[in-house]
């Protein structure tokens, strides 16, 4: 039996609230500068979040396939996976 990781620190996250649509992709078609421009904001909030690290190797952990976590965007995690990380 697998113990499913802590999500205690998601509380801290700076990313709850109002900005979370910066964190993820919109449901319609996003051109690329608006995408550039969304992660560049998402990014400077996790890059001053208290509970990056957590963040982001939770996601790692899990493998989560969408969204920006701990200041990665998906096929930053996805190449870091590649690579052997497994923690950030």
């Amino acid at each position: 039996m697998t113990v499913a990781p802590s999500r205690a620190w998601q509380s801290e996250a700076l990313c709850r609230g109002n900005q979370a649509q910066l964190f993820f992709p919109p449901s319609t078609i996003e051109r690329k500068e608006e995408r550039e421009r969304r992660e560049t904001k998402a990014k400077a909030i996790c890059g001053v979040c208290p509970v990056r690290r957590d963040c982001s190797d939770y996601a790692v952990g899990i493998r989560e396939p969408y969204g920006i976590w701990g200041g990665y965007t998906e096929v930053e995690r996805r190449q870091l996976l590649a690579q052997g990380v497994t923690r950030i």
